[in-house]
């Protein structure tokens, strides 16, 4: 391996890390977000007695 396959590597995995660590947390807020609120539909059907 050359210096600059060795450096281009570095920098494709650098950017990599750098894409998840941007998009892992708002994965999850997006989660808990659709978590929430199907929870809320669950309760205020619960509490009408609609049944969906």
């Amino acid at each position: 391996m050359s210096y600059l396959e060795y450096v281009v590597g570095a920098y494709a995995v650098f950017a990599a890390y750098l894409a998840w660590d941007f998009l892992a947390p708002r994965i999850r807020l997006a989660r808990a977000r659709r978590n929430i609120v199907q929870r809320a539909r669950r309760e205020a059907s619960r509490n009408t007695g609609v049944v969906e």
